[in-house]
């Protein structure tokens, strides 16, 4: 049974990721640093660790199983839940990473990271703004993966 892992300080698409879970049954466990509100369902459980670095990251990916989907923007999470042999791992605007995408995704978060930094030039800045078209392509593409993976 499919289980959706929240890597929640700053998920924008929480709701939805609520709605999907409740019209399929599917257990969602909200991970973060901090408390964070999560609605009073059985469904709808929420882990807490502690601040260190990548705590949350290093929670999820101990549990993450076959037929995971892990929601997060953090690449490298992305990566290690991956190898770890997730079901799925879909960031908050909809884009999913896969096996045969990741190391491009890796390659160019640490190119921009460059950028940033300053090592060329001014930098580009960062990722556009959240936006609602992300907000849809991120439910579509959730729901999508949990019909996939409850088969």
């Amino acid at each position: 049974m499919p289980q959706i892992l929240v890597d929640a300080d700053a998920c924008p698409v929480k709701d939805e990721i609520y709605k999907v879970a409740w019209r399929y049954d599917v257990p969602v466990i909200v991970v973060s640093n901090s408390p964070i509100r999560v609605p009073a369902h059985p469904l709808v459980s929420r882990m807490v660790v502690s601040d260190g670095f990548d705590a949350a990251d290093d929670w999820i990916v101990e549990h993450v199983a076959p037929c995971s989907i892990i929601v997060t923007a953090d690449i490298l999470l992305a990566d290690r839940c991956l190898k770890a042999g997730c079901g799925a791992v879909i960031a908050p605007t909809g884009k999913p990473f896969t096996s045969a995408s990741i190391g491009n995704a890796v390659a160019i978060r640490a190119i921009m990271a460059d950028l940033r930094a300053g090592a060329i030039g001014d930098g580009p800045g960062g990722p556009a703004p959240f936006g609602k078209s992300d907000r849809s392509r991120f439910l579509s593409v959730l729901d999508e993966t949990v019909v996939r993976l409850q088969r």
